[in-house]
């Protein structure tokens, strides 16, 4: 029984030793990562850790708590300059101001997993209302003013038909709730919207030129079913559905949305990204 103790003991030891290097090969692991980060340029470091982030995600399928903050984190430490993105560039400016502005979308990076890119915004350039469909979008102001108006669709209400108005020709409308409706000043905090969850649909008005950061996860797919719906907006009072009450003083917090064709005057020219360069390896 001693003998059979002792190999007991013996074991245990060898079994904490173990467990002990082996969390501290990891803290090393980790620690030598974190070192590798800091060494790359701001673009590269997002890569990286977009590479990280979204390697076991796919759609509808929302990052870890650790990997969001790891990415709002690299994000946020982001600035025009590292981008080599100034307000003075072309992509800011508009030769005919009683044009719908037109808006520049600079490629960085695309894959299965997530894309990057930089959206450039003309004073008074605006994207229109739009989803994010299965998807977990970042986004970063680099520089300007821009008013955001965000929704998610009113899920906690109970589904109704939705009847006709007489200000209205059509009933394929749906309820949603506005998340957020404000000016937005650089230098400010990332952003992060999620498939149903933190305004998944939005609209972006540049009150100043604007440079706006976007990493998807995953990307646009038409192939997959991931299109890019576009929406208009309607005030509450527009319709009328039985069973639905909400207090007078709440209503300006509620809008239906009704599915739309692209704007025609739309216009989004897309070019490569000829910032620092991005290694893909």
């Amino acid at each position: 029984m001693g003998i059979g103790r002792n190999l007991s003991e013996k074991k245990g030891r060898e079994l904490r030793e173990l467990r002990e290097e082996t969390n501290t090969n990891a803290n090393k692991s980790r620690k030598n990562r974190k070192h590798r980060l800091r060494k790359m340029s701001p673009g590269q470091r997002l890569f990286q850790t977009c590479n990280q982030v979204f390697a076991s995600t796919g759609p509808g399928i929302v990052p870890s708590p650790q990997h969001i903050e790891m990415l709002l984190s690299v994000l946020g430490e982001i600035k025009q300059e590292d981008l080599d993105l100034r307000p003075d560039m072309p992509y800011f400016s508009t030769n005919n101001p009683r044009r719908t502005p037109k808006i520049t979308y600079l490629h960085i990076y695309k894959c299965e997993q997530f894309s990057m890119g930089i959206f450039c915004l003309p004073p008074s350039g605006v994207i229109p209302l739009h989803n994010h469909p299965g998807m977990t979008v970042f986004s970063k102001l680099l520089f300007g003013t821009m008013h955001i108006k965000s929704y998610d669709w009113a899920v906690d209400l109970p589904p109704h038909m939705v009847k006709q108005s007489e200000t209205t020709q059509t009933s394929d409308v749906r309820l949603a709730k506005v998340k957020v409706d404000a000016e937005f000043n650089a230098p400010c905090d990332p952003s992060i919207l999620y498939p149903a969850d933190g305004g998944n649909m939005h609209w972006f008005t540049a009150v100043t030129a604007c440079a706006v950061l976007d990493v998807l996860g995953p990307p646009y797919s038409d192939p997959d079913g991931r299109h890019c719906t576009y929406y208009q907006n309607f005030p509450f009072s527009t319709y009328s559905v039985d069973g639905i009450s909400i207090p007078e003083e709440e209503r300006k917090t509620y809008e239906w949305l009704r599915e739309k064709e692209e704007p025609e005057n739309l216009q989004v020219a897309v070019k490569m990204y000829s910032g620092p360069k991005i290694v893909e390896n």
